[in-house]
């Protein structure tokens, strides 16, 4: 059995409000023709499939279209879980006609366990792999809240109920040992020893990681995991994997290899985990330094050999004071070379009476939702419990404005 692990595709990703959909697009085909080539037998994406819970029609078109081109490849299998930035009832909404397909959707998860193990068969009804299709687990998926309880209660409680899920998942599916099939568990959180390269707050109250991955049962072959954007073993356990996302999703994940995992199983054991590199479609590029050094590497940069499309800039420029028209000079600069400057930064020195401070002058652009609220209020004099229960609630209305 030969499976892709795939996930964070965010279709309708905007980046400082440029559309994304043609770097998308050339992903989508590059993993189109990886399936062809490797002749996988199956797909696996853990969670983010969209960027929103209600995506634009050219995300969902890109969607519909790529699992459509796989019905004519070895590609008999197609797994997908809901993840945090997915709407549970968009993703489940054609899930019985999908199935018809062999494509299986879980985007939210099951009361009753048992439907959110599948089991996947070849024509002739022959099992070829099971898998533990766990998706974004929310707070109504866990055990129920206690009227009363405090913050540290309720975090307890979530990391209880993930933990829960996994091993009662492991303990139903325990009957399948014998049957010397691929065993597969999915997540979509913030494991303990994950490394994110971007700010990838924690999807929960409380610590940012979610799961101890040595606590998952030694049944599963593999869990592959969603979330983080950087392709990883966790914490050196070669079993359990985020594949990380298909394109750079913002400046501060350049630096990182894009692609996919693919898993070559012999029965129940993972004989081979090779990881197949994405090209990079759109170069994301951030350039710093003085008004002179910044000049310099732009003409640099975009002299360069370019990919399919024309590369993204954000321009840092270090100064002690206040430059006029920076923002027309430089994209007049640029204006017949291969690049467009998505933002531009001006970082302000002043000198204090004794000693030198950096003052970085930030745009609500550069921020999330969730640092704009810790800066707005940080002059409040709370508790640490304060702050994470007051955090929670932010974190609470956030997730009720996004969902549908």
């Amino acid at each position: 059995m030969k499976i892709i692990h795939t996930s964070d595709w965010h279709l309708g990703q905007r980046l400082l409000f440029n559309e994304r959909g043609d770097e998308q697009h050339l992903a989508l085909q590059w993993l189109h023709e990886t399936i062809v080539q490797e002749q996988a037998d199956a797909l696996i994406l853990t969670g983010d499939v969209f960027d929103n819970g209600n995506p634009p029609h050219p995300a969902r078109k890109l969607y519909y279209n790529f699992l459509t081109n796989l019905l004519h490849t070895t590609c008999r299998h197609i797994v997908i879980i809901g993840g945090n930035h997915d709407s549970p009832g968009m993703l489940d909404a054609p899930r019985e006609l999908l199935e018809y397909l062999n494509i299986r959707v879980v985007g939210a998860a099951s009361e009753n366990l048992e439907q959110d193990c599948l089991l996947l068969q070849n024509a002739a009804g022959e099992l070829e792999a099971v898998i533990a299709a766990i998706p974004f687990l929310r707070d109504r998926d866990l055990s129920p809240s206690v009227s009363g309880e405090t913050t540290l209660d309720r975090i307890q409680r979530i990391q209880t109920g993930i933990r829960q899920r996994y091993q009662d998942m492991g303990a139903l599916l325990e009957p399948y040992r014998a049957q010397n099939v691929p065993i597969l568990a999915t997540g979509h959180l913030y494991a303990q020893g994950a490394h994110a390269s971007d700010k990838q707050d924690n999807i929960y109250i409380g610590n940012t990681e979610n799961l101890d991955v040595d606590i998952l049962p030694d049944l599963f072959s593999y869990v592959a995991l969603g979330h983080i954007h950087r392709p990883q073993a966790v914490a050196g356990n070669q079993r359990v994997r985020y594949s990380g996302s298909l394109i750079p999703l913002s400046f501060s994940e350049t630096k990182d290899e894009k692609g996919v995992y693919c898993l070559d199983f012999d029965g129940h054991t993972l004989r081979e985990v090779r990881f197949l590199p994405a090209p990079t479609f759109r170069r994301l590029k951030t350039i710093q330094g003085t008004l002179a050094e910044v000049e310099d590497k732009l003409q640099i940069f975009g002299n360069k050999e370019r990919e399919a499309l024309p590369a993204w800039v954000e321009v840092i420029v270090q100064s002690p004071t206040f430059i006029p028209q920076l923002d027309s000079h430089l994209r007049t600069l640029v204006k017949d070379l291969p690049l467009e400057i998505l933002k531009i930064r001006l970082e302000r020195q002043y000198q204090a009476l004794d000693e030198q401070l950096d003052a970085v002058v930030e745009s609500l652009e550069s921020l999330d939702v969730l640092e704009v609220f810790r800066k707005r209020a940080e002059k409040d004099q709370r508790s640490t419990e304060e702050w994470t229960e007051l955090e929670a609630t932010f974190r609470e209305l956030v997730e009720g404005l996004n969902s549908p």
